[in-house]
């Protein structure tokens, strides 16, 4: 069955389709790369245009979150996405018996995977911020889809289905605070910067068989999902939860979600990052440098950044890579929007340049301008300027050798 239809059947007939599910063969692998990872970029994609390129605001005002910002969100909120699936599944199947239900660790994900569809189709009233509301309201619609499926999936007596979804909706909501808490460190509101703090992730087993692995190929590498640490650190997650050390639940989720986010491919050296940014800029001279690389819960990422000061013009030029998740980056952000806005204050423009993904934003006062490009291998370059125009942030980000960045191997992990 194709992925369009499978959405309409869940959405317009759940009760009719919760049977074929049911009967239907599969694995955690086949869940994620067939449904989860299609429906799961719909919020994250759409929350990214509207936030980043249309903007959030009214009355003649446009806020918007920086390219580059919006772009760390889009990957680390997608990738939560996915963790909480598994995370609420286990949930579900913990919770069967309890309600006289079948413990099926297969039937509990599928039941999560798609009664979760109302919500993240919802998801696409993000590209216009002042609708996102409306998200919100189709996800109240997952509740029933999810009601609807607990007797099928898992088996329990109909009569117990009502307080076995509200159980397992409360239970996800707890899971969600504690993720958003490890999410925290990735949001440029909580003082972000890549390479602030360690962990690893690796690859081993999955859900539904000891050497099954979910990866998903991106061109600056492969994201693998490591389900059977994630269940081993949920379990740890449970326990530390039980015996009420706070600090031990959020390191188990800071594992799981390493665990979930694991890449085979490191991030470039930070130390070459650096390297490419130039003491001098025209008058322009470096006042201020500094790069960082490491893992924070699994997600690796480097970065470079320089400032350059001549009087009252200043100029700011960062290079920054997401590991493996970069290739994520290049596929699922930008890369395939354009657009042209031009306001009584400022100009500003998304286009494609062959393979590579152009932002540009300039105040007409001259106060203060952005060129933003998006490399085909996922780095981003990002350049920002008071009192200097944007030809001239063009002229500086391409003196970087932009073709030398796109060739910066990756290394493996």
């Amino acid at each position: 069955m194709s992925l369009i239809q499978r959405v309409q059947d869940i959405l317009l007939k759940p009760k009719e389709t919760w049977p074929i599910i049911a009967g239907e063969g599969g694995d955690t692998a086949s869940i994620y790369t067939n449904y989860l990872i299609y429906l799961a970029a719909i919020p994250a994609i759409a929350s990214f245009i509207g936030l980043s390129l249309i903007g959030a605001g009214g009355f003649g005002f446009s806020v918007r979150v920086p390219i580059m910002s919006g772009l760390v969100q889009m990957v680390v909120s997608f990738v939560l996405s996915l963790v909480m699936v598994f995370v609420l599944a286990l949930i579900v199947d913990a919770l069967a018996p309890t309600f006289n239900g079948t413990k099926s660790q297969l039937s509990a994900l599928k039941l999560v995977a798609y009664g979760s569809t109302a919500g993240f189709v919802g998801g696409i009233f993000g590209l216009i911020p002042s609708l996102s509301i409306l998200g919100l309201v189709a996800g109240l619609y997952s509740i029933y889809l999810i009601y609807t499926g607990v007797p099928v999936m898992m088996k329990c007596p109909p009569e117990k289905a009502g307080a076995y979804t509200a159980v397992v909706i409360v239970c996800g909501i707890v899971a969600a605070v504690i993720l958003g808490a490890v999410s925290a460190v990735f949001m440029p509101s909580a003082g972000m910067r890549l390479g602030a703090g360690a962990g690893v992730g690796s690859g081993l087993g999955s859900m539904g068989g000891k050497d099954a692995n979910v990866t998903i190929t991106a061109p600056g590498g492969e994201i693998k999902i490591d389900t059977a640490k994630m269940e081993a650190m949920a379990k740890q997650m449970e326990e530390a939860s039980k015996s009420g050390d706070p600090a031990a639940a959020g390191k188990a989720a800071g594992a799981m979600l390493g665990a979930m986010t694991g890449t085979n491919a490191a991030p470039i050296a930070a130390a070459d990052l650096k390297a490419l940014l130039p003491e001098s800029i025209g008058d322009l001279k470096r006042e201020s440098i500094e790069s960082g690389g490491g893992d924070v819960a699994g997600i690796g990422g480097s970065s470079a950044k320089a400032g350059y000061v001549a009087g009252e013009k200043r100029l700011r030029l960062s290079i920054v890579d997401l590991g493996g998740l970069g290739g994520m980056a290049a596929l699922a952000g930008w890369a395939n929007v354009t657009s042209d806005r031009e306001t009584p204050t400022e100009v500003e423009k998304t286009y494609k340049a062959g393979n590579r993904t152009v932002h540009e934003r300039q105040r007409k006062d001259g106060g203060s301008s952005e060129y933003t490009v998006l490399l085909a291998n996922g780095v981003v370059v990002e350049a920002h300027g008071d009192r200097v125009d944007v030809a001239a942030l063009k002229s500086v980000v391409e003196g970087i050798d932009l073709g030398k960045v796109e060739s910066l191997k990756r290394a493996a992990k």
